[in-house]
């Protein structure tokens, strides 16, 4: 599910959808999305989301999820499409969350909730352990990813999971937000970072 930020998109970027992503696997495997076409918009590489859904089990029967930058959609509509009861996907930039809208509605996809709102001010309004899977990918450069994690942290269920694309490696232990939470798994595709974290257990 690739997300690429709102904040990826500058005004004036072309509206007419030029490409496409695919769900890789559960309920709608093989299905094609159109992709808006806008400047900074990054989806997910399949390889990527493959992996990822790899660590997480395949399936998400049942679980909550939030995509917080969520630009194609990539990771929420995958993560619907094997069974998440509940993804929310968050866009700032409105021709990304219509096409969003457009791409749940082809789907019929019930378990999608799509906020077009600012993300970061959207996390510092959800309750606490709301969510188990969050998906991070906010826009590179932009400097949001301390106080995403900042605010992402607290949302996640005691066993539940962190992903986080990012431009460099992640290192939890420098991170205030990150303490307690460990990589336990990670990845480079290109000049994408990507880690699966998970809160340490406690002996």
């Amino acid at each position: 599910m690739s997300r690429t930020s709102p904040s990826r998109a500058k005004t004036g970027a072309k509206s007419a959808p030029s490409h496409a992503i695919r769900i890789i696997g559960g309920d709608w495997k093989r299905t094609p999305l159109p992709v808006i076409d806008l400047d900074g918009l990054r989806p997910t590489p399949d390889r990527v989301r493959e992996t990822l859904f790899n660590w997480l089990g395949q399936r998400l029967d049942g679980q909550r999820c939030l995509d917080l930058f969520a630009g194609s959609g990539a990771l929420g509509f995958e993560a619907a499409s094997r069974g998440a009861a509940r993804v929310l996907m968050v866009e700032r930039n409105a021709r990304a969350a219509a096409q969003l809208r457009a791409n749940q509605a082809k789907l019929a996809a019930g378990a999608i909730e799509i906020a077009e709102a600012d993300g970061l001010r959207l996390a510092a309004s959800l309750a606490p352990g709301s969510f188990d899977v969050v998906f991070l990918d906010p826009p590179f450069g932009e400097d949001l990813l301390d106080r995403a994690l900042e605010l992402a942290a607290p949302l996640i269920s005691a066993d539940g999971f962190l992903y986080v694309e990012s431009g460099d490696s992640l290192d939890a232990a420098g991170h205030a937000a990150l303490e307690g939470w460990t990589v336990v798994r990670q990845g480079k595709a290109g000049a994408v970072h990507y880690h699966l974290l998970q809160r340490e257990n406690e002996e």
